[in-house]
């Protein structure tokens, strides 16, 4: 009995498992798909050319090249226009003075 128990137990947790690496069900817009295909086209990659014998080679080169777009415009590196200052701003002996002298 305490055998069954401890089957249903491992049965029942591999089961739990499973649904969570489960796909989601966020499904994909024909607008996604369609601006997908023009970011591929613009990569240099062209829709039913008829040259099946370099598909792998020919799709796989234009998804390298939209990465390296999309890598060169993260948030890492790069100038940064402007300006800071440290420290606490200047204030005149008058005005000091106006203010915590009674």
């Amino acid at each position: 009995m305490k055998s069954l128990i401890k089957a249903v137990v491992i049965v029942a947790s591999l089961a739990a498992s499973a649904a969570v690496f489960a796909q989601s069900n966020s499904r994909i817009t024909r607008e996604q798909v369609r601006a997908e295909l023009v970011q591929l086209q613009q990569a240099g990659y062209r829709v039913g050319d008829g040259d099946e014998a370099h598909y792998p080679d020919a799709i796989q080169a234009a998804q390298a090249r939209i990465a390296a777009q999309n890598s060169s415009m993260s948030g890492y590196g790069g100038s940064v226009a402007g300006a800071s200052q440290s420290g606490r701003p200047a204030v005149s002996s008058a005005d000091w003075n106006a203010m915590y002298s009674r």
